[in-house]
């Protein structure tokens, strides 16, 4: 799907269907077939990469510059047609007249920057403003994300402690569940910040040659200073992850000695009963207790008694 923009004043409007694309500022490609991408091509755009293209780990992949355009591929959290969390590559073809961007899946801020193009960033009145103010959309999701990790984990952390030594398995292991979530959320934000870097580090260098109006510079250095500082927040979140990984499997370890412990003073306040028990099952013919009215009620008690006596003990020592 072709997704054509114009600028119009301080805004994006969507070009219809049928409109000829060399109008455009920005086409974002969406899960682009063959024909979508040979009217691109028509635009003087050849090079238009596949997904395995952008796949590829190589920074000579993802960063480089061909036939007057600049090619930087970035790695941006989203989701699937099942309203799946992935992770997905995202190209941007930054020409002199236009901003071409191709995935083949929808980030959020490819959803929400149209609608916004006039309150981000520099505004959409060229092609590097545009690309300068979606990267701004991207961080401001990447940092949403962030904290809505943080608040999880301050949620998540709280019911932990609330409950205490009285959580039960099912807490700990929806506890457990919420911290392997939000641990993979977190991965993909870091991977998306690196890409973003990257990107962001290339577009400067090439802008250096004289591409980039002194009024973007100060966005592009704001934007670098954001990824920076969401870098340093993502480390922090990913400590306190651990903390709470580390915390979530005490909390079992302690659940579980806890049972352990039920039952080994049960089997102990059991043991004296069973050895007197044992004793006189012993099919020995010289056995006085044997032949005694009262050796069956004494038996008894004695086992009675050595429970008791045993659970006793464990109370004084305050093992139980």
């Amino acid at each position: 799907m072709i997704l054509a923009y114009v600028a119009q004043g301080n805004r994006l409007v969507r070009l219809p269907p049928e409109a000829d694309l060399a109008s455009a500022l920005w086409i974002d490609l969406d899960h682009p077939d063959e024909a979508e991408n040979a009217q691109v091509r028509a635009l003087g755009i050849e090079d238009l990469p596949t997904l395995a293209d952008m796949e590829e780990i190589e920074v000579s992949s993802r960063l480089y510059r061909e036939n007057g355009s600049d090619y930087l591929t970035v790695v941006l959290p989203g989701m699937s047609e099942t309203s799946a969390p992935v992770s997905g590559p995202v190209c941007f073809i930054l020409s002199s007249t236009r901003l071409v961007t191709v995935r083949h899946f929808t980030p959020r801020p490819f959803a929400t920057y149209p609608e916004r193009a006039e309150k981000v960033g520099p505004g959409c009145g060229s092609a590097r403003s545009v690309f300068l103010s979606l990267m701004d959309e991207i961080v401001g999701r990447l940092a949403d994300i962030l904290e809505s990790v943080g608040a999880a984990l301050d949620s998540g952390m709280a019911t932990m402690f609330q409950e205490g030594e009285h959580a039960n398995d099912e807490i700990l292991q929806s506890g457990l569940r919420g911290v392997a979530r939000q641990s993979d959320l977190l991965g993909r934000v870091r991977l998306s910040l690196l890409t973003l870097e990257r990107a962001m580090g290339a577009f400067t260098l090439w802008s250096g040659e004289g591409k980039t109006d002194q009024s973007l510079r100060a966005t592009t250095k704001a934007l670098t200073r954001d990824l920076s500082a969401l870098e340093v927040h993502a480390d922090y979140l990913n400590s306190r992850l651990a903390m709470a990984t580390d915390v979530t499997l005490g909390m079992v370890n302690l659940a579980q000695n806890r049972t352990v412990k039920i039952v080994s003073v049960v089997a102990v306040i059991f043991l004296p009963p069973t050895v007197i028990a044992s004793a006189y099952g012993m099919n020995f013919r010289d056995m006085p207790e044997l032949d005694w009215h009262f050796g069956y009620p004494m038996a008894l008690g004695m086992m009675l008694a050595s429970a008791v006596g045993t659970y006793m003990f464990f109370k004084w020592r305050k093992w139980l």
